[in-house]
């Protein structure tokens, strides 16, 4: 029993496929997606493809956008779609993507702002949250520690931030989702070797992060039924079987978006 609990389903390098892709996935022993949403344009897609299949799962965010108080594409404020999501409640298992993102220079006060808001809004509605934390891995975690975000709604998407952070984030009861290039990235196969396998998670974060490298294309696209690297690497650093690590992380999943 498999999970991707973080994939940009609805990008369009899967709009040829997207159909075999749900089936490989399947067929591969997933049984839940979650695709997260980034702004009002992919919250929308996020829903339709959530409704359209019945192995996926919705999660709908505000990613760490440029624009002061606008999503990157102008359509919607953080107000209106904090209102969006309120209507939505039902139709969803988390909030998310949020959090900070220093790599690019955006303000990251402004960030900080619209991060603490989407975290009250998760709280509300009692969903956990899928953390983005790109070279703000201690703003971040100030940021979660401030809140009242019960730790263990908390998610820690493609976390990168040093041992020290890592074992803070621990010590806080947070989760890890691991993406699929865990095979080739030792910062994530250390993380996993530090956390209680009943912290983890898995996802693709696709398209992007694939555990493969060809030369075509559509082969570097990474998508949920490549997991199953994923949950090789995981059972031999943990020493347990295959199946094993199937298991808790299912169990991990059940635990935190149900």
């Amino acid at each position: 029993m498999i999970v991707d609990t973080h994939i940009h389903l609805d990008e369009k390098r899967y709009d040829k496929d997207r159909e075999n892709v749900i089936d490989r996935s399947i067929a591969s022993g997933v049984k839940k997606i979650i695709t997260v949403g980034l702004n009002h344009k992919t919250n929308l897609k996020s829903l339709e493809l959530a409704e359209r299949y019945a192995i996926v799962e919705a999660a709908l965010g505000w990613y760490p956008f440029d624009a002061a108080d606008k999503d990157e594409q102008h359509t919607t404020t953080i107000e209106e779609e904090i209102e969006f999501i309120k209507e939505n409640r039902k139709k969803i298992v988390a909030i998310g993507e949020i959090g900070l993102d220093k790599f690019t220079g955006k303000d990251i006060e402004t960030q900080k702002k619209h991060f603490r808001k989407m975290v009250d809004l998760a709280i509300e509605l009692d969903r956990p949250i899928t953390i983005h934390s790109r070279k703000a891995e201690k703003e971040t975690i100030e940021v979660l520690k401030e809140s009242k975000i019960k730790p263990d709604k908390v998610i820690m998407h493609c976390f990168s931030g040093k041992k020290a952070l890592i074992d803070q984030c621990i010590e806080l009861g947070y989760n890890f989702s691991i993406p699929t290039n865990i095979v080739r990235a030792q910062n994530f196969q250390q993380l996993v070797e530090k956390c209680p396998i009943k912290r983890l998670l898995t996802e693709t974060d696709g398209p992007y992060l694939s555990p493969y490298k060809n030369e075509d294309e559509s082969f570097n696209r990474n998508e949920p039924s490549y997991i199953k690297e994923t949950i090789k690497k995981i059972a031999e650093i943990k020493g347990i079987t295959e199946i094993d690590c199937e298991n808790q992380i299912f169990m991990n999943y059940q635990r935190i978006f149900s």
